[in-house]
């Protein structure tokens, strides 16, 4: 198949164990980002199967209509990105593995790691001593303070287990089906909304982004929060109103965060006035990119492309276009 993959910035995928299973395949590698859809369907004029690297392309119905060869789109986890009845009515399947046996070690990481720059003021004490001016301020230590983890995944669950081990304690919130999972579990669940957010030293987010969750934290969480408290998102910026994070960072409450998702993607404004906030710091959505994670994913995608072109899909979204 003449497959194409877009958006490998730093041509990272050629150079990695799992690329062996395009051998037989006509592979062209993209390692720049479109915006223009007539641009875009003029590069994939010939494609026949299309490799996602995560949302950092959309796919809508006006590039699909562009796009008369395209038989397959292969990607992984959710696809939000997706316009999956403008791919059922451009006979395109998509196939996207839901990786229900397991979690992102690199999300979990990184976001171990957020909450430890947060406490320990990571960044401005870097810069201080780059600037010659020694310490800057008194950091935090987290044993012993409270994480506040709102959605019970499996992500959430592996950065519980950090924090238990860094001595630090645990409580949740989320939805009444995580709620009630993590009550089974034998979990500490928060006496209420409010509560959670006002108790907690660190609240990290751990939900999907989707119609029912866009806008799910509130201005009013953010205020309940204590100044000396940090807000860490690694999963999606949606899941607060645009604007509301840094209105409540001027307030003061919270005092800090840690982010690594953007309302706007990629972020190339250096003047943005949230990455500028002296109380943030700031990642480039690099939570899933590690090289250990790119190979796993990328395995994956790669076994659906060889799936599809063995008359045997796998993992498949819209099946209508497979059975029909």
């Amino acid at each position: 198949m003449k497959v194409h993959i877009l958006d490998d910035w730093f041509d990272t995928l050629r150079t990695m164990p799992s690329f062996e299973k395009l051998k037989e395949h006509e592979v062209t590698v993209w390692n720049d980002h479109e915006e223009n859809t007539d641009s875009l369907a003029e590069r994939l004029a010939g494609a026949e199967a299309l490799v996602l690297f995560r949302e950092r392309t959309p796919i809508t119905q006006d590039l699909l209509s562009k796009l008369p060869n395209l038989r397959l789109i292969s990607q992984r986890s959710v696809y939000p990105h997706v316009d999956v009845e403008a791919c059922t009515r451009n006979n395109v399947l998509l196939c996207s593995n839901m990786h229900a046996d397991g979690h992102s070690v690199a999300a979990a990481e990184l976001t171990w790691m957020l909450i430890l720059a947060c406490a320990r003021q990571l960044i401005e004490q870097n810069t201080s001593i780059r600037a010659g001016t020694w310490q800057m301020g008194v950091g935090q230590t987290v044993a012993g303070r409270t994480l506040g983890l709102y959605g019970y995944g499996r992500i959430a669950r592996a950065v519980a287990g950090y924090a238990q081990a860094f001595g630090m304690k645990v409580q949740w919130w989320g939805s009444d089906d995580g709620r009630a999972r993590a009550k089974a579990d034998g979990q500490t669940v928060a006496e209420s909304r409010e509560a959670f957010f006002a108790t907690s030293d660190f609240v990290s987010l751990h939900v999907r982004l989707k119609p029912a969750t866009r806008g799910l934290i509130t201005a009013s969480d953010l205020a309940a929060m204590k100044p000396s408290a940090s807000l860490i998102n690694t999963s999606r910026a949606g899941l607060i109103a645009p604007g509301d994070l840094l209105s409540a960072l001027q307030s003061g409450s919270p005092g800090r965060a840690g982010i690594d998702v953007f309302e706007t993607e990629p972020l190339e404004d250096p003047n943005d006035p949230l990455v500028q906030h002296p109380g943030v710091i700031a990642t480039p959505h690099i939570g899933y990119v590690t090289e250990d994670e790119l190979d796993l994913q990328f395995g994956d995608i790669y076994d659906q492309i060889n799936a599809y072109a063995n008359a045997a899909p796998i993992h498949m979204i819209n099946p209508s276009v497979w059975n029909d």
